[in-house]
């Protein structure tokens, strides 16, 4: 069969919907791809009254923006066992900002991925392009409908375990990015935009919370006897997550996106009102096996909403919850209750942070290792 390209693809939430024209409607926002920061997307040069907060959070916030070059980078040739194109990427991309619903998000990624062109037109393309899409779309609204055979799913369409741990893990990084952003636009008091009568999606089942759980990988993890250098060197600075043990040779399939999670996570402080938020994300996104790591938050398992009792934690919940449900929605008002209590700007930043961090984290375990 002829192998056909075009350039024009709709590139919103029908990627796979091939549009056979000779010219592209323009993204827009254009100039959003051309942006230096591809993690704040210019929000750094906006925010002047955060500039000393920023400054402060550096280290962190370069070790995200090299990861988005890591993840997304300006060009990409596909092999053998890494097949994902820089198309795939950011298509994908697109799918998770628009869940988040956060437009600064979907500006860039809209914009980066126009001028590129899509998969051929045959049957096996498109349906493997509508996979990756549904996956996306699934992981980024509610990873518990996740479960092996969409892992299967994917792995029936081509993507191979490499792919597979990739594609997770920059779903996971946009929703962190996603959750970052929005919670600087809060910081800033920007206004929110959003559409009313969009149901949310519900939060995971309480079946299997409070119990002990092992998390094992839906792939095969790498073996050492295969393992490169750049591999061995991602796994080893790992060696200080002991939760990791198992994980990590799943994850070393991508050893440049392990690696950049680990800086990330290392140059992110945690501090410990930080764990009951930490512990709200893991319970309303559904990862059992990372919940069971903060034993003191069992009193969210029947509801995250009216489980604590004590103002200031319930406000802190309160915040984790609207973080990651609704990004889009967040605004100033989740932060005044805890503003009115004295908590400093740098305080609030590292508890969004956290919530983002924890919502890639929930998504990454939940996926590799706990989807059944």
């Amino acid at each position: 069969m002829e192998q056909r390209r075009y350039p024009g693809h709709n590139h919103w939430f029908y990627e796979s919907q091939t549009s056979p024209r000779t010219s592209q409607a323009a993204p827009l926002v254009p100039e959003a791809a051309h942006i230096n920061d591809r993690f704040l997307l210019g929000l750094q040069q906006e925010a002047h009254a955060l500039q000393s907060l920023l400054h402060v959070n550096q280290p962190a916030l370069l070790a995200a923006r090299d990861l988005s070059q890591v993840l997304f980078p300006d060009s990409l040739t596909p092999t053998l066992s890494h097949t994902l194109t820089l198309y795939d990427r950011l298509s994908t991309a697109l799918t998770v900002a628009q869940v988040a619903g956060v437009q600064r998000l979907c500006n860039h990624y809209s914009a980066r991925l126009n001028p590129l062109p899509g998969p051929d037109s045959s049957h096996e393309s498109n349906n493997r392009l509508t996979q990756i899409t549904q996956y996306a779309r699934q992981l980024a609204m509610q990873p518990e409908l996740i479960n092996a055979a969409s892992i299967t799913a994917l792995d029936v369409v081509g993507l191979s375990e490499p792919d597979i741990v990739t594609l997770n893990q920059l779903i996971g990084f946009v929703c962190y990015q996603a959750r970052v952003v929005a919670g600087l636009h809060a910081l800033q008091g920007s206004p929110v935009r959003w559409l009313p009568g969009i149901p949310l999606p519900p939060d995971a089942g309480s079946a299997g919370f409070g119990q002990a759980q092992r998390w094992q990988p839906t792939l095969k993890p790498l073996e050492l006897r295969y393992a490169s250098a750049e591999q061995l060197a991602a796994i080893t600075l790992c060696q200080p997550y002991h939760e990791l043990t198992e994980a990590k040779w799943l994850l070393a399939h991508d050893p440049a996106a392990l690696y950049g999670w680990i800086i990330l996570r290392q140059r992110l402080e945690t501090q410990q009102f930080n764990q009951l938020a930490q512990a709200a994300c893991e319970r309303i996104l559904g990862s059992r096996w990372a919940f069971q790591h903060f034993p003191q938050a069992e009193a969210l398992i029947a509801s995250v909403d009216e489980a604590v009792s004590d103002e200031e934690q319930r406000q802190i919940v309160t915040l984790a919850a609207q973080l990651t449900r609704v990004p889009e929605r967040f605004s100033a008002a989740q932060l005044q209750p805890l503003m009115n209590r004295g908590w400093k700007m740098e305080t609030l930043f590292a508890l969004i942070q956290s919530v983002a961090l924890s919502n890639w984290n929930s998504r990454l375990y939940y996926a590799l290792g706990e989807a059944r």
